[in-house]
């Protein structure tokens, strides 16, 4: 069972102002083919991400339910769609300054909670960094609250069914989750993990490590 962490709601939206000014920061500073890079989201481009990360901001139920449908009822492929149509349909000044504009926004599309924008956050943040080269610190009892966050959740990321026979241990705080095998690594690379990414090997030890590459390999 995982470690539970401590961080109210205040410290969560506080949380969440700071990732959004930290990676307005950051784009800011991007030239023009820096937008265009493929993300680490398969299929998304940096703006993509950057245009999903407004949506999240500010999403209604009816826009939400409309969007659906026009994807038929494919829940990912709506995320995917509405991102691209809206990063499509700006210039990159635009999505800069929607994502300013976003930072102070304390909005939680519905079937969602403050941890989830925070943690969308967090693991976009180096969704885009990552394959920029670009160092992006990750806050450690934010990720933690994250972490708890996808470990006692289901749907999407279903973390406690992929993960549960392994030991999680983060190398640079207390939280732990699961037994068996144990896979160590820092909590930026253990979100990354439960959240779909693949941290290179270096990144994480332990010997369940060469148990998970081998249970990927046979599927």
């Amino acid at each position: 069972m995982a470690r539970k962490t401590s961080i109210d709601t205040e410290q969560i939206w506080q949380a969440v102002a700071t990732e959004r000014t930290s990676l307005v920061e950051l784009l800011r500073s991007l030239p023009d083919s820096g937008w265009a890079q493929p993300s680490l989201c398969a299929g998304w481009r940096v703006r993509d991400v950057v245009a999903h990360l407004i949506l999240s901001a500010d999403s209604g139920l009816g826009t939400i339910l409309f969007n659906l449908i026009r994807a038929r009822g494919h829940f990912d492929r709506m995320v995917r769609d509405t991102a691209i149509r809206h990063a499509d349909r700006r210039t990159t000044i635009q999505l800069l300054a929607e994502l300013h504009d976003s930072i102070g926004a304390r909005v939680t599309p519905v079937g969602t909670t403050p941890v989830d924008r925070l943690m969308d956050l967090l693991v976009h943040g180096q969704d885009i960094a990552i394959p920029l080269g670009i160092p992006r610190q990750m806050p450690v009892a934010a990720a933690e609250s994250a972490l708890d966050r996808i470990w006692n959740g289901g749907f999407p990321f279903h973390a406690r069914k992929k993960f549960g026979n392994y030991r999680l241990v983060a190398s640079d705080s207390e939280w732990t989750a699961g037994t068996g095998p144990v896979i160590e690594g820092s909590v930026t690379h253990l979100l990354l993990l439960i959240t779909g990414r693949r941290p290179a090997p270096d990144q994480l030890s332990g010997e369940g490590v060469a148990e998970l590459v081998a249970e990927r390999g046979r599927r």
